[in-house]
């Protein structure tokens, strides 16, 4: 399996590039962003691209994938409307187009958040640009696409976020963080759980798009037995 990554800098894209690089059924990783990641791996091929609303440029390296991986996302904390919508939703449908039409049997997968709104109507401002975004994904004429809404993600394998605010919280919440997984199994999972379980969904599928975090910690578990 020939896998395409976006965002592999961030936390959960860091998870996500972990596990592909383990895993012996992906073949090669080509990690898109406007920055390197310095990772070092005989599979991995990293690829610097500084505008994300135009891939033509680029296009000629963006066919002969399986799978791709769209971990690039903000807080939308303190952000408005307008530019949240910009990152998370023009800057995703931007690569997904032309990846849907060079790459007609590729899954994708796309990395939303627990309590989405797919009505796009709600007053939650974050909620409705991601919940238009998994929307019009969607609609892509993907082979298959999956919606991975994760609540809390507990980063692994000493994974940090580049988010000075998230770092901050879990290194206050460090020690709860066990504690958290044991008691609310339904609302917490890994890094290493959601890369596996992307993996899982490009390998066989899902019996629904959206996959909320009971879902996604299920696919992981499956991975492994």
């Amino acid at each position: 399996m020939n896998v395409v990554l976006f965002g592999a800098s961030g936390m959960v894209g860091q998870g996500v590039l972990r596990e592909c690089l383990l895993d012996s059924d992906v073949q090669s990783v080509l990690s898109i962003g406007r920055s390197a990641t310095g990772r070092r791996d005989p599979k991995l091929r990293e690829l610097v691209h500084r505008d994300f609303l135009d891939f033509s440029s680029i296009e000629n390296q963006l066919s002969g994938f399986d799978a791709c991986f769209f971990c690039l996302g903000v807080s939308s904390v303190g952000m408005k409307e307008a530019d949240y919508r910009h990152i998370t939703y023009d800057f995703t449908l931007a690569a997904a187009r032309p990846l849907a039409s060079l790459n007609p049997g590729m899954t994708f997968v796309y990395v939303s958040g627990t309590g989405t709104d797919s009505s796009e109507q709600g007053r939650t401002m974050w909620a409705r640009v991601k919940g238009k975004t998994e929307n019009d994904l969607l609609r892509l004429p993907f082979k298959a696409a999956y919606m991975f809404r994760p609540g809390v993600i507990v980063p692994l394998h000493g994974i940090k976020s580049k988010t000075k605010l998230v770092r901050i919280s879990y290194a206050v919440m460090g020690p709860l963080l066990p504690l958290l997984r044991a008691a609310f199994p339904k609302y917490v999972t890994t890094t290493e759980q959601v890369g596996r379980a992307m993996i899982q969904v490009a390998k066989h599928g899902a019996p629904k798009v959206l996959l909320e975090n009971p879902d996604i910690n299920e696919l992981a578990r499956r991975m492994l037995s």
